[in-house]
This record gives C-alpha cells, structure tokens and sequence, in this order.
C-alpha cells in the first residue's frame, strides 16, 4: 500500500468522522426579516438596533425613525 491509499483511506475516515454537511442558515434569516420600513418596504433583521433603523430612515427618506418604523424601539 502506497502513501496515495494511506492519505484515501484518512480522508474516508475524516469524512465520516465530520458528520453531515455544513448548514445553511439562510431560511432562518429570512425568518428573522420582521422589522419593515413603512416607506420602502425594506426588511431588517430583528436584532437591527435603532442607531441603524434611524440612519436609514434619515438618509433614505429624510423622516423620523417613528415615522418609518413605528414599531421598533
């Protein structure tokens, strides 16, 4: 047995080691997207603070945070 099967056989190994694949979380984030602006409709994650819901309404629309986002604290 030469060292291409060794390093085969570790790779095998390894694999089934690790498991199932990598998950994507992009369902879940999209699940998350329940901040709106009133205005654009554009989605925000829940966490987004309200520094950034804001900035957007400042700068996209020149309104109040209240006024695009009356909801978000």
């Amino acid at each position: 047995m030469g060292n291409g099967a060794k390093a085969a056989q570790k790779r095998e190994r390894n694999a089934a080691k690790a498991g199932g694949t990598a998950k994507s979380q992009t369902k879940t984030n999209q699940a998350a997207m329940n901040i709106i602006c009133l205005t654009c409709r554009q989605t925000f994650l829940l966490t987004t603070r309200a520094p950034a819901l804001e900035e957007h309404a400042q700068n996209k629309h020149g309104k109040s945070m209240a006024e695009c986002f009356p909801g978000a604290k």
